[in-house]
């Protein structure tokens, strides 16, 4: 079952950008929760970014 605190961060994640995604993937710390394979949050992050397209080149241009 997934507790409020989790729906929540879903939530939160749903409501990323693609830039936004791609800016944590490239500069999160390592251990962040959003990575953690042990968390929902993984697939849910994994699933929203490929959606929106991943990482494009434009993108990785924009972030440096």
């Amino acid at each position: 079952m997934v507790s409020d605190k989790e729906k929540e961060i879903i939530g939160e994640i749903n409501k990323m950008t693609q830039t936004e995604m791609a800016s944590l993937w490239r500069f999160a710390p390592s251990g962040h929760l959003y990575f953690d394979k042990t968390k929902p949050f993984w697939e849910v992050f994994d699933k929203r970014f490929k959606e929106l397209g991943g990482f494009t080149p434009e993108i990785s241009k924009h972030l440096g």
